[in-house]
């Protein structure tokens, strides 16, 4: 007997497939710019730094950097914190752990994110009744074949209907979502910035997520080519930091 694969019958939705092929290309240009062959380091520190200030604000939290460096927000240095861990050598950390053990990243995403937020006996800890949930969503991480954009998707808005932690969840799913999009294959540097778009749309992106929980076949994969159609715009933000880098 063979094992069906959760995500089967979304990828096979209408227009789904042809929007995860859309990111992924999109993504592929990215990382065949020329600025980003060599010093894509440098570029994805700049996207990292892009992704959390719009991931803070989509949390009603501060979107600028005071010019004293000093962060007072505490919802900005919450999604700082994590942007820094998913840049450089911690990003092979947090992709490895993710790998194996999906729950224990996003424990560890959440007491980066809600330092600031939640009492300290309360960082990485789900609520009880978010567990069930987790579990399943971690065997969907660890054994859907679905195209990397559904997966990413998926993690997302599942992690933003469930709010497992109580705090901080909405930078938690957005940052899942990117470590989904690393360790996939599908923006390995993690040089996108669909955090930008989702931003700029915050009406729809909400509206898109309350029809992901919902749970209504036609708009989880609303939501999913919604994501999508981010992940190609994420693509084009990446390509403006690398048109400027190589001025």
């Amino acid at each position: 007997m063979t094992n069906v694969d959760p995500l089967g019958p979304l990828v096979a939705w209408p227009g789904v497939r042809a929007a995860a092929d859309e990111a992924r290309d999109a993504l592929t240009q990215l990382h065949r710019h020329p600025a980003n062959r060599r010093g894509w380091s440098t570029n994805a520190m700049a996207a990292s730094v892009r992704a959390a200030r719009s991931s803070a604000a989509l949390d009603d939290g501060a979107i600028e950097l005071p010019a004293d460096g000093l962060i007072v927000d505490p919802v900005l240095a919450g999604a700082l914190r994590v942007g820094q861990a998913l840049t450089a050598e911690s990003l092979a950390a947090m992709v490895g752990v993710w790998q194996r053990a999906p729950l224990q990243a996003l424990a560890k995403l959440h007491l980066l994110a809600a330092a600031d937020l939640a009492p300290a006996d309360r960082l990485g800890r789900p609520g009880g009744y978010a567990g069930p949930r987790l579990d399943l969503l971690a065997q969907v991480v660890l054994g859907s074949s679905a195209p990397a954009p559904v997966l990413a998707a998926v993690v997302h808005g599942e992690l933003l209907a469930l709010r497992p932690f109580g705090s901080a969840d909405g930078v938690v799913a957005r940052a899942a979502a990117r470590l989904v999009s690393v360790a996939s294959g599908l923006d390995p540097h993690s040089l996108g910035v669909p955090e930008v778009s989702w931003l700029r749309r915050r009406p729809d992106y909400r509206a898109a997520a309350d029809g992901f929980a919902s749970g209504r076949p036609d708009a989880v994969a609303a939501w999913v080519i919604a994501c999508c159609a981010a992940f190609a715009a994420g693509a084009r933000e990446g390509a403006s930091i690398a048109d400027a880098a190589a001025k």
